[in-house]
């Protein structure tokens, strides 16, 4: 409980964490960003650290501090720097999908299950409806993204032909498009004062396909 509270907190108030890290550790600031961005996307028990949000503020924070000439975050490194963290994240992610297969699905921390049932469920079901374009359509999809290479390891989708190139692109659209609306609109008035609703208005986009096809599948199911 302890955790979701502090993810939540940290999440709603992610632009000022980012600017007491840059105050306190400077351009340190890069190497927890990577981190970040690295975990999310490259360990399957980690689905809810900040993604599209944390981007957004990252790219706000690059826009506010342009003028400096001593600048902590430069955009083009910024995006260069965490597209390579989210492509090294998701291979990581499908390196071990492959490798422990189905018996990662058998795994318990604690009496509880290491990767959830019904996540892959929801990434399987992805996967169906939109095949290989899953992989870069899903990097805009908290949780989804996390386990989308994961279950392409564990189903030896085609690395070379297949993964690989729609990882890259997908990764390079995430990074880009997220980090440069946070750098294009970071500096608008309105955005600035309403900062925390733009991120939760950020997270609802990214989870309106997830909450869709669930009120589909309740729909369809109570219409049986």
């Amino acid at each position: 409980m302890e955790t979701i509270k502090f993810l939540l907190d940290f999440i709603l108030h992610i632009n000022d964490h980012l600017d007491a890290l840059v105050l306190q550790y400077g351009s340190t600031i890069y190497a927890i960003l990577f981190l970040i961005i690295f975990v999310e996307t490259g360990l399957v028990i980690m689905p809810f650290l900040p993604g599209d949000s944390l981007l957004f503020a990252a790219g706000a924070l690059c826009a506010r501090t342009a003028d400096q000439p001593d600048a902590p975050l430069q955009i083009g490194f910024l995006i260069g720097l965490l597209f390579i963290a989210a492509v090294l994240g998701d291979n990581s992610n499908y390196a071990i999908g492959r490798f422990f297969g189905q018996r990662a699905l058998k795994m318990k921390i604690g009496g509880k299950a290491l990767v959830k049932q019904e996540y892959m469920d929801r990434t399987h079901t992805f996967f169906e409806k939109y095949g290989t374009k899953a992989i870069i359509m899903a990097r805009f999809v908290p949780i989804v993204r996390t386990f989308t290479p994961f279950v392409a390891g564990v189903g030896r989708m085609n690395y070379k032909k297949k993964f690989l190139p729609y990882d890259i692109a997908g990764g390079f659209l995430w990074i880009a498009s997220m980090s440069l609306a946070g750098y294009a609109l970071g500096q608008n008035p309105w955005v600035k004062k309403h900062f925390e609703a733009v991120v939760v208005g950020i997270i609802f986009l990214s989870i309106l396909p997830m909450i869709i096809t669930w009120l589909r599948h309740r729909f369809s199911g109570k219409s049986q």
